[in-house]
């Protein structure tokens, strides 16, 4: 093995992040919860999207050395303001430190959905305008989409233009539950169905 290769590999593992990931139940399904050691989310997403999660995950460190995942509890301190969230203090997922991977603009619009409180939707040319790039609605959305902490960073506020609900990437009942748990007004309220854990 040459001295090049031995010290890229040695590097590689140096740079390489250990994140730890967990499964809470929720009233919408189990939900993994990836977090690093210092005690920031990384990824949330639920247990049915778990390839759309890791692959997310893959893309956002890859710049870093890439990551390792280690099953392990993430810090109490997470769980409990998950669950405060799904027991009704739905202001406790700001006090949830984020860490993500993602592009400068990603991270900007990751940001920028963190603002919009519980109980309030914003459209996706809202969004684009807060965040002064009008034009970009579509990279806002693909943002949105790429968006790797489910609820934490609540994409499920994000409506269409008309009001109504659009794509979620933890599906759309589960988006009709979250705007129904924190008051949200939105058109197309007539979905119905219960949500298996």
């Amino acid at each position: 093995m040459s001295l090049h290769r031995t010290h890229a590999m040695r590097a590689t593992a140096e740079t390489t992040i250990t994140l730890l990931i967990d499964r809470i139940r929720t009233p919408i399904g189990t939900m993994l919860l990836v977090a690093d050691e210092d005690g920031s989310l990384c990824a949330a997403d639920f247990h049915d999207y778990e390839p759309r999660m890791l692959r997310l995950l893959r893309q956002h460190y890859a710049a870093e050395g890439g990551r390792t995942l280690r099953k392990a509890p993430v810090a109490a301190i997470i769980r409990d303001h998950v669950d405060a969230y799904f027991n009704g203090d739905l202001a406790a997922l700001t006090r949830i430190k984020v860490k993500t991977g993602g592009t400068d603009f990603q991270r900007r619009v990751w940001t920028a959905l963190r603002e919009i409180t519980p109980g309030r939707t914003e459209t996706y040319a809202t969004l684009a305008q807060r965040i002064g790039r009008p034009a970009a609605v579509r990279a806002v959305g693909a943002a949105n989409g790429a968006n790797p902490v489910s609820i934490v960073v609540p994409c499920h506020r994000l409506i269409g233009a008309d009001g109504g609900l659009t794509g979620y990437g933890g599906g759309i009942e589960r988006k009709h539950w979250l705007l129904t748990h924190e008051g949200a007004a939105f058109k197309g309220s007539s979905i119905r169905g219960p949500l298996r854990p």
